[in-house]
Order: structure tokens, then C-alpha cells, then sequence
């Protein structure tokens, strides 16, 4: 956590395209203003990051062919390993989440979650405990000729655990069970859409599913006593049409739950959406203030941008009425991917 009051942020990056690792920032209050203080070049290509419950550890992803996972001690301006990386016997992780005493990675490259037990003061436990081998495929040639997941996270109500896949157009909702995840249900979204990331509204009873394939937005209501995901309608995230392959790639609710966010880095654009019951209506888009905009996160009413290949993390603060991002700032952040505040 921060040290005499101070915020942070972690960020991370592709090392393999000149990122410096994890870097350590500061948050300005008021402002959200962020300031570099440290990088960390530990594993290498630590693309996504997680904080756990008390802020006390800092997990990474290793994204590469061997696949990884780290933990770091967040104390002073630089996270300290907390012992060895440990193997997650799958190809390309792209998310972790933490979650009953496990960490859990979403494998893109071999389309599989992999749970690894975490120690009581956070530490991984040792090799992993479990890894489910997602099945199936889609219609989008080249990208779904197998089942490719890309996110994992614990609903709301914290009894089940949820992961997206891109390659087979569907969600899983999982159980864990000492340290196994056993799928509950499948979920298929329309095929040749592309799920990547999944966003629950803060009452618990609707999720966004970002699909990357087809630029849309598909609103699900979340029964969490069936666990259960029902697709109700797909919502266009850019105004037209888009030039090419549109790419969307992040997706968060603000906490009062009145909008949505997402990302889009063909489009290099943020789009605002408003909730109105079940349905989204588009309030506008505005430029990321980079290129290829990866990730986005939102914070005290706040918004950050890892932009990946114009290499900085942009910062917008949102008009409460409107929920529009206006830029407010920048750091230089090489191959940046992602941002976690705490």
C-alpha cells in the first residue's frame, strides 16, 4: 500500500518490445496526476498485474510461451520479489485474479486457467494446484481454431469464478474446490464475436462482455444464487462503422454503476456508454491520447489508459454528469499494458 498517505499505481509492460517491467508511480491526490518513482525488471513481459485484498502483494503475469506468474511485496517505491516465479503449465497469460487463497491466470496461448495456491502472507504457495483446459472453437479464422482465454475473475458475490474466451465464444462460470476449478456452466455468446474481457455492474445482477472480434458490448444479467449468464442484447461500441479491425480491449463500470468504458485500439479511442436498465446507450468517444490504447482502469474518479505502442499511460478526469473522459495528463511508460491502482 502507499506509504504516509501516498497512492500508487503499478504498471506493466512488455519487456521483449523495450518496456522497463513493472513501474511504480505515484497518484496525485485531487488531481489523479501520476509521477514515476521506480521500474522493476523482474520476469520478463509482466502484461497484466493484480493487487491482493489488502495490498500488501502485487502479482504479475510472465506473458510467454513457458508461462509464469510472480508476487512481489509493495513496500517503499520499489515491490520486492516475494520468492521465486512459479510455472503455470500454460502457453501466454494474459490475466490473473486473486481469489480464496489462489491466484489464478487466464492462459491465451493454450486456452486454459490455472489456479496456484498462495501462502497466508501472500506468497505463491508453490506449483499449480489446478488447470482447467478450456474445449471448442469458432467460426473467425485464424483467431478461434482453438479455445483462447483471456480473462479470469470472481463475480461479485464471490461464490463463483468466471472466465472469458476468445476463441470459443462462450464464458465459463467455475466452481473452486481445493484448489480445482470444475466448470459450472457454459455460457455461448454469438459466434464469430470474440469475447476477451468481462466487467460486472457493482449490484451484482448485470455483466458487459468487451467482444473484440465484432466491436460490441453484450449485456448479460448475472443470476449469482444459479450462476447463471443470460445474454440480453450487443451494443455497437463506436458510432460508425470502424476503418478496420477495431480491436477493442478493456472494459470497467464506474462505482456508482451509471457507466461503462471501454477501450478500442484500432479506433484509439475511449467510448462512455450510460446505463439505462438493462440497456447501454453511447454517450460519445474520445481520443486515448496515444496509440493502441491496451487497458484502462478507474480510480477515485479517474481514468488510466496503458497505451502499448505509443508507450505512455494517459489520465482523464470524468465529468460525473456526463461521464465523459477529458485529458488531464501523461507519463512515458515504454510498451505499456496495463495499470492497477491501489
Amino acid at each position: 500500500m502507499a506509504d504516509g498517505g501516498r497512492r500508487r499505481a503499478w504498471i506493466g509492460s512488455f519487456t521483449a518490445a523495450g518496456g522497463p517491467g513493472i513501474v511504480t508511480a505515484t497518484v496525485a491526490p485531487g488531481t489523479g496526476a501520476l509521477k514515476v518513482l521506480s521500474g522493476l525488471n523482474g520476469v520478463p513481459d509482466p502484461s497484466y498485474l493484480a493487487l491482493s485484498a489488502d495490498g500488501d502483494v502485487l502479482y504479475a503475469v510472465s506473458e510467454t510461451a513457458e508461462g509464469a506468474v510472480a508476487a512481489y511485496r509493495v513496500t517503499g517505491d520499489r515491490p520486492e520479489p516475494a520468492g521465486p516465479a512459479v510455472a503455470v503449465d500454460g502457453n501466454g497469460p494474459t490475466h490473473l485474479a486473486v481469489h480464496a487463497g489462489h491466484l489464478l491466470t487466464a492462459n491465451y496461448g493454450s486456452g486454459s486457467v490455472t489456479t496456484v495456491p498462495l501462502r497466508a502472507d501472500g506468497s505463491l504457495a508453490g506449483a499449480p494446484s489446478g488447470v482447467l483446459r478450456h474445449t471448442g472453437s469458432g467460426p473467425h479464422a485464424p483467431r478461434q481454431l482453438s479455445p483462447h482465454a483471456h480473462q479470469v475473475q470472481p463475480d461479485p458475490s464471490g461464490r463463483w469464478i468466471v472466465s472469458v474466451d476468445l476463441g470459443t465464444d462462450s464464458v465459463r462460470v467455475c466452481t473452486l474446490t481445493d484448489g480445482a476449478l470444475d466448470v459450472h456452466r457454459e455460457i455461448a455468446l454469438r459466434p464469430g464475436s470474440g469475447p476477451r474481457h468481462l466487467a460486472f455492474h457493482p449490484d451484482g445482477t448485470r455483466a458487459y462482455v468487451l467482444n473484440e472480434l465484432t466491436p460490441t458490448l453484450t449485456v448479460c444479467r448475472w443470476d449469482a444464487a444459479e450462476g447463471s449468464l443470460k445474454p440480453l442484447n450487443e451494443t455497437p461500441v463506436l458510432a460508425g462503422a470502424p476503418a478496420g479491425d477495431a480491436y477493442p480491449s478493456g472494459v470497467v463500470t464506474s462505482p456508482d454503476g451509471r457507466f461503462v468504458w471501454t477501450a478500442t485500439r484500432g479506433e484509439d479511442v475511449l467510448s462512455t456508454f450510460a446505463v439505462e436498465g438493462d440497456d447501454l446507450r453511447l454517450v460519445g468517444t474520445v481520443l486515448c491520447g496515444g496509440h493502441w490504447p491496451r487497458d484502462l482502469a478507474e480510480s477515485g474518479g479517474f481514468l488510466y489508459v496503458a497505451n502499448e505502442r505509443s508507450g505512455e499511460v494517459t489520465w482523464f478526469a470524468v465529468d460525473p454528469a456526463t461521464g465523459l473522459p477529458r485529458y488531464e495528463g501523461t507519463i512515458a511508460v515504454p510498451a505499456a499494458s496495463c495499470v492497477v491502482l491501489g
